[in-house]
């Protein structure tokens, strides 16, 4: 059976490489990193555990239908809980909403703020479920390749009611008219890497997927998906090789023959490429066999970056949850200086997240893990002495809305922004997300998974179909190997 070599141990290389181990492919990942996950790291230190990356278990329905590729179920790997509320957003000191699990106090919460949005909401999640089984079932299962991909009858009916030419923002605000119910509406195609004015109200299904499907945690934290998914690997037969970083692609008869990883040759029959895409095309291939321009990947839109501080506290913090969303500054002018006018944020919006409220084994006793994240624009100056400048107005900002002391009482603490992007994960311009979501850069408008100038290499991860988050890496992950599949059958 042909010899597999993949590049990168995130979501999308874990997912690829179980697909083609089961299919009887021989398969090699190399890792450059110490550990599986990619971005969904974990960082351990002083009996606090932190998920370095993704801390959000959305669209369970994704990860249930990856492990039964096996005959498997998550249950079998590790145990989820779904959290309610689901999270908690600020508006401002004693202004805060959360955001229950239970429909019918979702209805409710929603009838309190604005009369009549209890029905809106409604027809709203009706049309987030329709979107969500088309994009689902017929859309993010296909590589990008054509645009005849997407001639189906199921997609070509239902288009009138899928909303790509609308945007987010206009559509949320088509029905509702209460600023706090259009924030927990707009909020989670920030995850897509677009403001909700430039993201396709398509993207609504993201609210069924938060709303209805719900949000989970694997007890242990996201890297517990990541231990699953590694054990399920090895089962199969998959090779991990990590400290192993790939240095050079070398090509042969317009076919990928060699990788180099550390300095070392090792052949190869298929390449697929699931580290950062930019970073293995115009760094690792022979600029004659690129597939894009460098001037073509400074025209992409790219998602934002982050600047991370992890923290622990020797306390219980109060008034957080495990999920908590700040939006008492205005979002607009943020996303404006993420977007349109790229420099650091004047008044930014920020996550904070505490899963020792939901997970004690992730501090020690009555202590609480606190991570704090700030959405960034991409390739912006990352120094230490900005870093610190941000620590201290986010933790003032933290302590006045909260009404608790919690800076004084952080016992570790570490930051992470754009260098560390680049170093641990060659990310593009020190990004975190992968390429924005806009109407111009869905589908087929992302960088491709088959290489047209090489047969034998492939591409899977957040910069190509369907896009940034987990979920997607993984479903990428099974796209690839799909298209390796029918690769070997037509040889």
């Amino acid at each position: 059976m042909e010899c597999v070599s993949i590049i990168g141990a995130g979501f999308s290389g874990l997912s690829a490489a179980g697909v083609l181990a089961k299919k009887g492919f021989n398969v090699d990942v190399y890792e450059k990193n110490s550990q599986p996950g990619g971005r969904a790291s974990k960082l351990q230190s002083d009996g606090f555990t932190f998920d370095m990356g993704p801390t959000w278990y959305w669209m369970p329905d994704v990860f249930e239908r990856y492990f039964a590729l096996f005959g498997k179920s998550v249950d079998d790997f590790y145990t989820l809980k779904r959290l309610d509320p689901s999270y908690r957003m600020f508006f401002g000191k004693n202004d805060f909403i959360d955001v229950p699990a239970s429909l019918n106090e979702l209805y409710n919460l929603f009838e309190q703020i604005e009369s009549g949005s209890s029905d809106k909401l409604k027809k709203f999640l009706s049309d987030a479920e329709f979107k969500y089984n088309i994009g689902i079932k017929e859309i993010v299962y296909k590589p990008g390749s054509s645009i005849f991909e997407y001639f189906d009858f199921k997609i070509i009916k239902g288009i009138s009611r899928l909303d790509f030419f609308q945007s987010m923002t206009s559509y949320v605000k088509s029905k509702f008219k209460d600023p706090r119910i259009i924030k927990i509406l707009e909020f989670p195609v920030i995850f897509l890497g677009a403001t909700p004015s430039e993201t396709p109200a398509l993207y609504s299904m993201m609210n069924y997927a938060d709303l209805v499907l719900g949000t989970w945690y694997p007890v242990g934290g996201m890297s517990r998906v990541v231990d699953a998914m590694l054990e399920l690997n090895s089962s199969l037969g998959v090779k991990f090789h990590f400290n192993s970083e790939v240095n050079n692609i070398e090509v042969n008869n317009k076919k990928v023959e060699k990788i180099i990883v550390n300095g070392s040759s090792v052949k190869t029959n298929i390449l697929i490429a699931s580290g950062d895409y930019h970073h293995i095309e115009q760094k690792l291939l022979p600029e004659k066999y690129r597939e894009y321009s460098e001037k073509y990947w400074q025209s992409r839109k790219l998602a934002p970056s982050a600047l991370l501080f992890f923290l622990g506290v020797n306390k219980k913090v109060k008034n957080l949850l495990h999920h908590n969303l700040f939006f008492d500054q205005d979002f607009s002018k943020h996303a404006d200086e993420i977007y349109k006018n790229p420099q650091w944020p004047t008044n930014p919006a920020i996550y904070v997240s505490v899963s020792s409220k939901t997970d004690l084994s992730v501090a020690p006793d009555g202590f609480e893990n606190i991570i704090i994240l700030i959405p960034v624009a991409p390739g912006l100056n990352d120094t230490e002495e900005i870093r610190e400048r941000y620590y201290d107005l986010v933790m003032d900002r933290l302590e006045y809305i909260t009404g608790d002391s919690i800076k004084a009482h952080v016992i570790f603490k570490r930051t992470y922004a754009h260098r560390d992007f680049e170093t641990d994960y060659h990310a593009f311009k020190g990004n975190a997300y992968g390429l924005a979501n806009t109407l111009l850069q869905t589908a087929i408008f992302k960088p491709k998974m088959k290489s047209k100038k090489l047969s034998n290499l492939f591409y899977c991860g957040q910069l190509t179909v369907p896009g940034p988050g987990v979920p997607p890496s993984i479903i990428s992950g099974e796209i690839a190997a799909s298209l390796v599949v029918q690769y070997t059958k037509n040889q």
